[in-house]
């Protein structure tokens, strides 16, 4: 089976493209490298450089390669940058997913798994969240996934092509070979935020709001390694590919951690004392967001073998401590 993956040099689709190479599937990666890294694509994947909104270039690659199903993580993905700049996001990821589509209805490519995420429910009615739960993103990122997935549900509808959209919370970790991991020019994410404190990088971690009706103040997140994410796109192909109908799961842990545990537990796997300083809270912060997995666990039969929160962050370490500059050398 061909697969190709969008983003496939970013920190997921790495790590997913790895996956799919361990299990002997043939990958084709496109990147436009804007936040994806050359270094982390994988050296059996037949890269691409480039980018989903022009057709010509997206169409020639389908010219090329006999593709059985896409993977899509190409999109942009910092929530407060799409705040000030909700057009950057409407043209990626909208006009982007789009022109991919066309191409895809025009190369009678029929199956797509797309990254999706839990900022399409913006602010939970009730914990664990559900699929069904509705809906109301409280930021344009969030806004624009939901969109795709809608536009993946009425081209469906039309052309009979089938989707799995997985949404997902807080991607952390890193490849148990140390080889890939996470690298962003700007990094928002809590655990390697936390990680540059022992590396020397900050000089304390911020703690934005020790008032939330928790059990120690800080805000719950469930954090989902990148190895147990890569496995559940690998599952929503297979799924697709065996002829089944399009769908919607959550991928998460179903368990949530507090910033304070997360924090503690860096101490105990860096052995170093991570200062940390309590802050005022944040706009759009909601105090807990947790996953239902149940729907992917019986239908995809998903089942995270990284739930453990000192080792997801043992995992990000040994890659943060071996690549304290990311990719850059």
């Amino acid at each position: 089976m061909t697969v190709l993956v969008l983003g496939g040099a970013g920190y997921i689709g790495s790590h997913t493209v790895y996956a799919l190479i361990e299990k002997g599937e043939d990958v084709v990666i496109v990147d436009n490298l804007e936040t994806g890294h050359i270094e982390a694509v994988h050296p059996k994947a037949r890269f691409y450089k480039g980018d989903i909104r022009d057709r010509a270039f997206i169409d020639s690659v389908f010219e090329k390669e006999k593709i059985d199903a896409v993977i899509h993580f190409a999109a942009n993905s910092l929530v407060g940058e799409s705040m000030v700049n909700p057009l950057k996001y409407y043209d990626n990821n909208l006009c982007g997913t789009k022109v991919l589509l066309e191409s895809m209805i025009a190369h009678d490519i029929k199956k797509i798994v797309f990254s999706s995420t839990a900022a399409t429910y913006g602010e939970p009615e009730r914990v664990p969240i559900v699929e069904t739960d509705r809906t109301e993103p409280t930021n344009t990122y969030g806004e624009t996934k939901l969109s795709m997935e809608k536009m993946f549900k009425w081209t469906d509808r039309a052309h009979g092509l089938k989707y799995v959209s997985l949404r997902y919370f807080n991607a952390c970790g890193a490849h148990e070979s140390g080889e890939i991991g996470e690298a962003h020019t700007t990094e928002t994410h809590l655990i390697p935020l936390i990680l540059q404190v022992p590396l020397h990088q900050r000089e304390a971690i911020n703690i934005f709001g020790t008032d939330y009706n928790t059990k120690d103040g800080t805000c719950i997140r469930d954090y989902i390694h990148v190895t147990d994410l890569a496995q559940a796109h690998i599952l929503a192909v297979k799924y697709l590919m065996e002829g089944n109908d399009s769908n919607i799961f959550n991928l998460g842990n179903g368990v949530g951690f507090t910033v304070k545990e997360v924090i503690e537990t860096a101490r105990k796997v860096t052995g170093d004392p991570i200062k940390a300083v309590e802050c005022e809270r944040r706009a759009g912060d909601p105090a807990q967001l947790i996953a239902s997995s149940e729907k992917a666990r019986k239908v995809l039969g998903w089942n995270p073998e990284h739930a453990d929160l000192e080792e997801i962050i043992a995992s990000a370490w040994k890659w943060h401590k071996t690549h304290p500059h990311g990719y850059a050398k």
